[in-house]
């Protein structure tokens, strides 16, 4: 049996007689001539069937750069966690010795802002409401007690305000902390020590309206 070979585009061509090879050898020749071709069409060779990576892959970070947030707030019926903090005024608050009160814990991002302003100051405005209900309020961000303090009398606040500089009051209660600040998150805990109601984005006016109508409800 003689067998041909012919140049072409570099490679070598085998023609041989089909009586000779028979099927399965035929095939296995057009196997390789059609590895041959999509190898010498790929500017990559065999690399271009490498296989992309996952589109779908999730980034380690938020687009900013920043971990995503994980925290979930405490939700209704969890016992209030065991919080001690001294507040601006020098009283140290202890969550656990508060039962028989409505106590209100909200969580605001920063002492002195427009939208934390106008919360506190909705607060402030309807205190002799929120007292009649026996409603105890104190609020909780991540600035410290002399930042407090200023943002306190600045705005005549008749509340406690704790600082949570190092987030722990916020990890407790399951708040998340982006930036350096907590979310404006607010929590009911009844007379019993158990949380009635959760606000997960506290409305900056009409916030007391809102603990009131809670309050009523939770009778």
């Amino acid at each position: 049996m003689k067998r041909k070979f012919h140049a072409h585009s570099g490679r070598v061509q085998v023609r041989t007689p089909l009586t000779a090879i028979g099927l399965t050898g035929l095939f296995a020749l057009m196997g390789m001539q059609l590895a041959a071709d999509l190898a010498e069409a790929s500017p990559t060779g065999a690399a271009a069937g490498a296989a992309p990576a996952a589109a779908g892959a999730a980034p380690a970070t938020a687009p900013g750069g920043e971990a995503a947030p994980e925290a979930t707030p405490l939700p209704v019926g969890s016992p209030a966690p065991a919080i001690k903090a001294t507040a601006h005024t020098g009283e140290t608050v202890e969550l656990a010795k508060l039962k028989g009160k409505n106590v209100v814990f909200y969580f605001y991002p920063k002492d002195d802002t427009p939208g934390c302003t106008k919360q506190a100051c909705d607060l402030r405005d309807n205190w002799g409401k929120l007292k009649k209900a026996d409603v105890t309020v104190f609020g909780v961000s991540t600035q410290d007690n002399d930042s407090h303090k200023a943002f306190a009398t600045k705005h005549t606040l008749p509340f406690a305000l704790l600082p949570d500089d190092k987030g722990e009051i916020a990890r407790a209660f399951g708040v998340p902390v982006v930036g350096g600040k907590a979310r404006r998150v607010s929590f009911l805990i009844g007379k019993d020590g158990k949380v009635k109601h959760v606000w997960p984005k506290a409305a900056t006016t009409g916030h007391a309206a809102e603990i009131l109508a809670a309050v009523e409800a939770a009778k």
